[in-house]
């Protein structure tokens, strides 16, 4: 098979996994390119894709809790719609395989990165939104992530990240964590910022990428308390 024959059947694949076919090739095109690929790409599309996620998983979570107040019903939409989850959801599609990114990020692994995959979900929603409408981008929304819907955590193991970490440091007597930007880039609607959390002296340290340096944080903080679990783990002998 030709290289384009293969995007088109990768194209295809995705359509039939997400139960929807576009009826605007090129709109489907442009959801599928990264913007290391071309100028005419996705990320006007995230932005509507991003809306749309969040208020459908906000209604879904609210049906699914009737009695949980509003700040545990905030907390339960982000748990679900977050850069890791989105980008579980878009391996599951998979639509890697249907992505269009430049040679560079290609080179870097950068096709495989977390953020890069939620972005292009993210971009996938808001395409149906415009070639099918809300219906269909809500429908969209529920199938991609209703793993995650079907098994929503308890309010309680929802705490932040970052406090907790401290909590479990200060009981250990240990240093405080220390957050910093390793790196700032991307457009100004749009950056992304990696996150490194270091405990003073200690060699051990997780880095994180977002969209926002405080949701960077936190999941460097959540990679913390993972590093520092495993490590406190008694080995077997």
């Amino acid at each position: 098979m030709s290289a384009n024959e293969i995007e088109v059947a990768a194209r295809e694949r995705l359509q039939k996994a997400i139960g929807y076919r576009f009826r605007d090739a090129e709109l489907l095109l442009r959801a599928l390119t990264h913007r290391s690929f071309d100028h005419d790409n996705n990320e006007r599309l995230e932005f509507l894709g991003d809306a749309l996620l969040n208020f459908t998983v906000a209604a879904e979570v609210f049906r699914l809790r009737p009695k949980a107040p509003e700040g545990d019903l905030s907390r339960l939409r982000a748990s679900v719609v977050r850069e890791e989850t989105l980008a579980v959801a878009a391996r599951r599609v998979p639509l890697s395989e249907a992505m269009r990114f430049g040679p560079g990020e290609l080179r870097t692994g950068g096709h495989k990165r977390g953020s890069s995959l939620a972005d292009g979900l993210e971009a996938l929603v808001g395409g149906v939104y415009l070639d099918g409408g809300i219906e269909a981008a809500q429908a969209l929304c529920l199938l991609l992530l209703a793993p995650e819907l079907a098994n929503l955590p308890e309010v309680g193991s929802l705490k932040d990240f970052k406090t907790r970490l401290q909590e479990v440091l200060q009981a250990q007597s240990r240093p405080l964590p220390e957050y910093s930007v390793l790196r700032e880039e991307g457009p100004a609607h749009r950056r992304s910022f990696l996150v490194r959390c270091q405990l003073g002296d200690d060699p051990l340290a997780t880095e994180a990428e977002a969209h926002s340096r405080r949701i960077a944080e936190q999941q460097a903080a959540s990679k913390m308390l993972d590093a520092i679990t495993s490590r406190e783990k008694p080995t077997n002998a």
